[in-house]
């Protein structure tokens, strides 16, 4: 079981791409299974903020962006070094 936040987002994190893994196992395009991803998660954000009943403002939207951002830049830069392209 983990036992940190860092260990929790990384189970999380697998779990989410194991399961893309099979739909595209399944015969769904990569694409099409990363768009279906990413709604769900726009989805799933607006719920953590707002709740069902309520939406993002635009102030909460731009959060929400500026995070995607924040990971994605991580995650490019993490892959460069791995890559040995730091």
């Amino acid at each position: 079981m983990a036992t940190n936040n860092a260990e929790s987002h990384q189970k999380c994190t697998t779990k989410f791409i194991e399961l893309a893994n099979t739909m595209t196992e399944e015969g769904l395009s990569i694409g099409l299974v990363s768009a279906a991803l990413m709604s769900a998660s726009c989805v799933y954000a607006t719920f953590a903020v707002a709740g069902n009943d309520g939406g993002l403002n635009p102030s909460g939207v731009r959060k929400v962006v500026d995070t995607y951002e924040r990971n994605l830049k991580e995650l490019q830069a993490l892959k460069k070094k791995e890559a040995g392209k730091a």
